[in-house]
């Protein structure tokens, strides 16, 4: 019955983004239309991230986590890393994975540039550099922003993706596509091209 319970809650969970969003406290709520994965998008992206068990996705800039509590939801033999500046984000996404009971999702606080990327298969991308250009949307000011932090994590990204083995998957939403190299392939796009799926050839 205990299982049975937890399924269906994390069912009616998913039901859709508005419903998803109540996990969440009021003022997250609020920037959810600007700055956090929709359900669908997380969905189609973890669908072509995952292709076997055990893989490892990385979400970079994961903000309240929210593509990789979907994500993990739809492929619970794959694991997702959510890696965010903000602690005071990470404890928000840490409080939502705990309501919805997902196991295979975990969030670092910290710089991407701080991490191995050796250690993940695969990579999303929802922007999250684009806070650093002057007059854009920002999830808050708790984080130094500027054009130099900007071309400096497009150029790192750009490298650390660059260095990846052959078949590597990246998925940005809503990318200039800076940050990917010339190395990879776009095989799908889709929200009028604000969704792309790529592989490293």
């Amino acid at each position: 019955m205990d299982k049975i319970y937890i399924k269906n809650a994390r069912e009616k969970w998913m039901e859709n983004d508005a419903t998803f969003h109540q996990l969440y406290p009021k003022e997250i709520q609020l920037l959810a239309k600007k700055h956090w994965t929709p359900i669908e998008v997380a969905r189609t992206a973890a669908d072509f991230l995952v292709s076997q068990k055990n893989e490892k996705i990385l979400d970079i800039g994961s903000g309240v986590g929210k593509f990789c509590l979907v994500a993990g939801y739809y492929k619970p033999d794959a694991f997702f890393y959510g890696v965010e500046q903000r602690k005071s984000l990470i404890e928000v996404a840490e409080a939502a994975k705990l309501k919805l009971g997902i196991t295979n999702a975990f969030f670092i606080e910290g710089n991407f540039t701080q991490l191995n990327f050796n250690d993940y298969h695969h990579f999303y991308f929802y922007n999250a550099f684009f806070e650093n250009i002057a007059g854009t949307d920002k999830i808050d000011e708790s984080i130094d922003y500027s054009l130099e932090l900007y071309n400096y994590y497009n150029r790192y990204l750009y490298k650390q993706l660059e260095t990846k083995p052959a078949g590597t998957k990246l998925v940005t939403f809503h990318s200039l596509e800076n940050e990917v190299p010339r190395n990879y392939t776009l095989v799908d796009a889709r929200m009028d091209n604000l969704l792309k799926c790529w592989i490293k050839i």
